[in-house]
């Protein structure tokens, strides 16, 4: 380990014992510097890394502070992570959706509220009604899937898979933009999931969130390799990025 690293052990080793409890101010540089047998240039590196994964907030003229530690937090870093993949460690991140998602939306299914059911079917027919709209039909596809996520009542899963499945977004769009009827099919895929949510029926809804995204997982698994190499293909991603349709994910 670099030293930089070593000291970032230090801070987080203190937060996990418990000395630096969530929100709670760091000692002043020079007083932990000492402390942790550490170059204040090397501290402030630390720190800026911590800053970086959210462990710690540094409050302008009030000082440095652990944050809340909650996992909506730490946990924001993945869907960034995932935005950066390419190629074959975008459908390994596909297979990760196929195992959480439908167990996740099987989960919903026993927990969602009225009020939660009613959300995920506001998006549904906001998708319906955005077929022929292929930047809104990606919004409300993920506004669905968060909704339901949110339903589970599970604040980790509901950031973990957050974050996964809404970086798979410019794989829908590209579906959108070369697949015949892409945009009915995912509206009926939808639809499944939402009916078996409504019937809190836990082994349905997880085999309609299953279907739905091996259906994707699929598509990707046929088409990644020609929609990421010939060159009109990636011509077409930049202009409709450069048009906004692809910024929904």
């Amino acid at each position: 380990m670099s030293l930089t690293e070593q000291a970032i052990e230090h801070i987080r080793q203190l937060i996990k014992e418990g000395t630096l409890s969530p929100g709670a101010r760091l000692p002043p540089e020079q007083e932990l510097a000492v402390e942790l047998g550490l170059s204040r240039n090397l501290l402030r590196e630390a720190v800026r890394s911590l800053v970086t994964t959210r462990v710690l907030e540094v409050r302008r003229g009030d000082g440095t502070f652990v944050t809340s530690l909650k996992p909506e937090l730490l946990l924001e870093g993945v869907g960034l992570a995932v935005e950066m993949m390419r190629g074959d460690d975008l459908l390994e991140i596909m297979e990760v959706r196929r195992l959480f998602e439908p167990v996740a939306t099987g989960l919903a299914a026993t927990r969602i509220t009225a009020g939660q059911l009613a959300v995920v079917e506001r998006h549904l027919e906001a998708m319906r009604a955005a077929q022929d709209d292929v930047e809104a039909l990606n919004h409300h596809d993920d506004a669905f899937h968060r909704a339901v996520f949110e339903a589970t009542g599970n604040r980790s899963l509901f950031a973990l898979l957050g974050g996964i499945a809404s970086r798979t977004l410019r794989a829908r769009v590209w579906r959108g933009l070369v697949e015949d009827n892409a945009a009915g099919r995912t509206v009926a895929e939808h639809t499944s999931i939402y009916q078996a949510l409504v019937h809190r029926d836990a082994p349905l809804a997880q085999a309609a969130a299953l279907m739905h995204v091996s259906t994707t997982e699929t598509w990707l698994r046929e088409n990644l390799g020609r929609s990421f190499t010939e060159p009109e293909a990636r011509e077409r991603t930049e202009g409709t990025d450069a048009g906004g349709t692809a910024a929904a994910h």
